[in-house]
């Protein structure tokens, strides 16, 4: 094998000169101690090597060995219930062995290759097996069964096969021979490119939604089942918080929860609060169907570009056992950042904000990874993503911001100064939307009710009225305006405050079943008609306000449990026993 020379090292872009071995987009071993790193440019004398860790004390002249095989991640049992670096480096296994910093060059098995697995084989000696086929299952953790699949390049007839007992990851449980002769073994694992899509039999519209408990998005803008969103907001708007909630909450059955860039200290808060919080699903640990991928901004930031991909894939292999899986991106903004310091490096010609020109064609891999598909196993499953977005300033007109809107189909902005009010998720109603709407809109009619969509189109209507009402309230104030369009605006206060904000830290608010969003929709949308006949018989709204019905409605949310929809009878009776005495 030819020897490969580093000549040039500037920061995480290491070049080599000459005629080399090496193929685009290989993964290679650099330096003396092995450092990861990836191909990502190619001419004939010159090869780029993108480097994953630390380049410190890395000079010229020292090897750069070629794998053969490109930047991949290790797919198997283990990888739940685990937290991992941007390379899949297993981070608590770092910790125990090296401390609290990654030590330069050292490659941990991902999974750990000790463990005895619990393995039951599906298959026997002279089956037919194709690609996604599953041939063993374990119990993963307490609450997920991992499901040991055919690789997607491999498929042929069982030679043999291993009774159940215990095996490691790397034991061989099954050996195929293919078409062509070719004896294969295949092992608890496998390794699978992170750049490259694992493939599907046939994607689906996306016609379930993803349900958060958050009623500002399951009502008004909802998400669905292999759908793409993003949440673009300012610093100190909450998009960690949002998403931290998503993963907490949404009824996927799998989280992949990235920390791309963030600040440690948010990391660490990720750590312990899902160690602590029982899955309302499950009654078990919520640690037990979650991957957390930390790629802190001290680390380097090579790192930080493959760490969503190497999310995405992890996500993927889910999806093909038949699960459905939510990924958090925190934040595309901080990835996005690494493409541009890398292509600074490059020296290669920068686009909007110094952005390289590849910025939206990299996006768009990585949201159209998302989706509802059938599985090359006949099973159904899903990739959900959420992407922060993190614009300086609170600017969306900044490049990254604007890209992500043109391969996402769900769009959360989050408000700084509904942030700085309390009022939260702080997402602005009148800059939202979301195009899943009309696919979801007949789940929603059989599962939750023949007026949801009804209710939902009047919730907004009165939003958007009230938009525009305030801006003559700001030039003229509100005392000139008729009793109706008052109307407008106190209901739409009532649904402001006592229906989009909630109280994450309170247990009856922090999570609301679909079926009470509904009946508060119901009973808020009642009061606004029952007021409104009132209003056309001349009776003065001040007279409706005095009653105290409007301020009652908003207490609802924190009164009634997602078990006990009958005490909307109660507010019902309420509503019209006062306004009864104001038309008498």
């Amino acid at each position: 094998m030819q020897e490969n020379k580093i000549f040039g090292i500037n920061g995480p872009v290491v070049t080599v000169l000459g005629r080399t071995d090496l193929s685009m987009s290989e993964m290679v071993y650099v330096g003396e101690k092995g450092l990861i790193g990836e191909v990502i440019r190619l001419d004939k004398d010159k090869a780029v090597i993108q480097v994953y860790e630390e380049t410190s004390g890395l000079r010229p002249g020292e090897p750069v060995k070629s794998t053969g095989q490109p930047m991949s991640v290790t797919l198997g049992p283990g990888i739940l219930d685990n937290i991992f670096d941007g390379i899949e480096n297993p981070l608590e296994a770092i910790a125990g062995t090296a401390g609290a910093f990654i030590p330069k060059g050292v490659r941990p098995a991902p999974l750990d290759e000790e463990k005895l697995w619990d393995v039951t084989v599906t298959a026997k000696a002279g089956d037919t097996l194709s690609a996604g086929d599953v041939y063993a299952t374990c119990p993963e953790t307490q609450v997920i069964t991992h499901k040991i699949m055919v690789p997607p390049d491999v498929s042929g007839k069982v030679i043999e096969a291993k009774p159940d007992g215990k095996y490691k990851v790397n034991d061989t449980v099954l050996v195929i021979e293919t078409d062509s002769g070719e004896k294969k073994k295949l092992t608890l694992c496998h390794k699978w490119p992170i750049r490259t899509p694992r493939p599907i039999l046939e994607r689906k519209l996306p016609t379930k939604p993803l349900i958060t408990g958050q009623r500002s998005i399951d009502t008004l803008f909802p998400i669905a089942k292999g759908g793409a969103a993003a949440v673009p907001g300012g610093f100190g708007a909450g998009k960690t918080v949002v998403q931290h909630q998503l993963a907490k909450w949404c009824d996927a059955d799998i989280i992949i929860y990235i920390g791309c860039g963030e600040r440690g200290n948010e990391m660490t808060q990720v750590l312990n609060e899902f160690k602590e919080i029982i899955d309302p699903q499950t009654g078990k640990p919520l640690t037990n169907r979650t991957t957390l991928i930390a790629n802190t901004s001290n680390m380097p930031v090579a790192a930080r570009e493959a760490s969503i991909y190497t999310g995405v894939t992890i996500a993927e292999y889910y999806r093909d056992m038949g699960y459905h899986t939510a990924m958090m991106a925190d934040s595309t903004s901080r990835w996005a950042e690494a493409l541009r310091e890398i292509s600074g490096r490059l020296e290669e010609m920068p686009a909007d904000e110094g952005f390289p020109a590849y910025l939206p064609s990299r996006l768009s891999e990585f949201y159209e990874r998302a989706g509802y598909a059938e599985n090359l196993n006949g099973t159904e499953g899903s990739v959900s993503i959420v992407g922060a977005v993190s614009p300086q300033g609170a600017d969306f007109s900044e490049p990254v911001t604007q890209n992500t809107k043109r391969f996402i189909r769900c769009f959360w902005a989050l408000d700084k100064s509904l942030a700085y009010a309390r009022h939260y998720p702080a997402i602005n109603w009148n800059d939202s939307y979301s195009e899943y709407i009309s696919d979801l809109s007949t789940w929603y009619t059989e599962n939750v009710g023949e007026d949801f969509a009804a209710c939902r189109n009047e919730v907004c209507t009165i939003l958007a009225e009230e938009k525009n009402l305030m801006e003559i309230v700001k030039l003229i104030g509100s005392d000139v305006l008729p009793d109706d369009q008052k109307l407008i605006i106190e209901t739409a206060r009532v649904i402001r405050v006592g229906f989009l904000q909630q109280n994450a830290l309170i247990d009856i608010d922090t999570y609301v079943t679909l079926s009470k969003q509904l009946k508060m929709m119901q009973t808020i949308l009642l009061l606004h008609h029952l007021a409104k006949e009132l209003v056309t018989k001349q009776i003065p709204l001040s007279k409706i306000t005095a009653t105290g019905v409007f301020d009652k409605l908003i207490q609802m949310k924190n009164n009634i449990p997602n078990d006990r929809l009958e005490m909307f009878d109660d507010y019902t009776q309420q509503i019209k026993a006062a306004l009864a005495t104001v038309e008498a």
